[in-house]
């Protein structure tokens, strides 16, 4: 994905939580909807199980961000991690209701929006404090679902971003203006 030079901060953390999300589909539709439910060991969750969390978290940051308590009564976190959908539509429609939540509440913002304070679990935040926290868990997640991807596929991964042993041959298309946008 290219970079679009913005100083906007809300259409910044919009293109990186677009690049996220592109980045678990990348990875996700690599894999059979059998490989979606693997768990690599007792200990381990699935993709499916990480897309329910996911889902869950983001369904509740995000429904009345401005005024209502990201941690709505209703959630259930320890059930996120228990019984997984079990078909990739399934898996694939949670994960696209828990993105379209968090564009909905944040594509209204503008930077004015950033010195409101909003409560997560009755502790008050700034929305910019807001958004980077999800930053930052949305990406821990995504990064296992590339891992647990990756790890699935072994030789048959195709990169998601600069193939292994391929960076001096990339460097030189972007010098050379001819890289694709990704």
């Amino acid at each position: 994905m290219a970079l679009e030079f913005t100083t906007s901060y809300i259409q910044d953390s919009l293109a990186i939580f677009r690049q996220y999300k592109k980045l678990g589909e990348g990875a996700m539709a690599q894999l059979s909807e059998e490989q979606l439910l693997v768990t690599i060991d007792p200990e381990s969750n699935s993709i499916a199980i990480i897309v329910k969390h996911m889902a869950g978290n983001m369904r509740s940051r995000w429904t009345d961000f401005l005024t209502s308590d990201g941690e709505k009564p209703d959630r259930n976190r320890d059930s996120e991690f228990e019984q997984p959908a079990s078909t990739r539509a399934e898996i694939m429609a949670q994960w696209e209701e828990g993105w379209d939540r968090l564009f909905r509440a944040l594509e209204p913002l503008g930077d004015d929006d950033l010195t409101r304070t909003i409560t997560i679990r009755g502790e008050a935040h700034s929305v910019l404090q807001a958004i980077n926290r999800q930053v930052a868990h949305y990406a821990y997640h995504v990064g296992q679902i590339v891992f647990l991807a990756k790890h699935l596929k072994s030789t048959d991964w195709k990169s998601l971003s600069v193939p292994r042993k391929q960076s001096a041959q990339f460097n030189r298309k972007v010098l050379a203006g001819e890289a694709s946008q990704r």
